[in-house]
């Protein structure tokens, strides 16, 4: 497989980059604004508010996630970095996997089911312990992936770890007897 020209490889990275920081941005919004509806009484301001939140996750964390994730394997491929060369393209892959599994399996269908509660019991919600749970799961799941997306993004710049050293295998040698 051909690698990409500088030109190319620039514009694949500006949208790696585009897409990671629409990510981080987004996310860190959206815990913004969740942290704002903990104080919220209204029912219909309550569920308006985890609207706008299953908004921006449907529409904006998902698309961006993923175009992170694909960008980031394009890179991988087609420029010299490779998937398993340095310490730091390695620490990226499993944490951006990690983050967007974590986010589908947990966060995703909490945001749903608070929305949805929200939208049928309004400020009654409040005193739903099912919504309880799942809108703090929301808070603190979505503040803790929000760091590890700020630190995914240090790592890219920093490149802490540099190269891994791969040895060469050793031949053997067999001794007659």
């Amino acid at each position: 497989m051909p690698k990409l020209n500088v030109k190319q490889k620039n514009w694949l990275l500006s949208v790696h980059v585009a897409s990671g920081s629409i990510w981080f941005g987004t996310a860190l919004s959206m815990i913004a604004i969740a942290w704002k509806n903990t104080h919220t009484t209204n029912g219909d301001e309550l569920y308006a508010i985890n609207a706008a939140l299953k908004l921006l996750d449907d529409f904006v964390i998902i698309p961006s996630a993923n175009l992170s994730l694909l960008t980031g394997g394009l890179l991988c491929w087609l420029t010299i970095w490779g998937f398993f060369k340095h310490y730091w393209v390695i620490v990226k892959w499993i944490a951006t996997v990690t983050l967007i599994s974590t986010g589908t399996v947990w966060l995703g269908p909490w945001l749903n089911a608070a929305t949805s509660i929200s939208d049928i019991e309004r400020s009654q919600a409040l005193s739903n312990p099912l919504y309880t749970f799942d809108i703090k799961g929301v808070l603190i799941g979505g503040a803790i992936q929000t760091s590890c997306v700020l630190a995914i993004i240090g790592i890219s710049v920093l490149k802490p770890w540099g190269r891994r050293i791969v040895k060469a295998p050793e031949e053997s040698t067999s001794s007659s007897s």
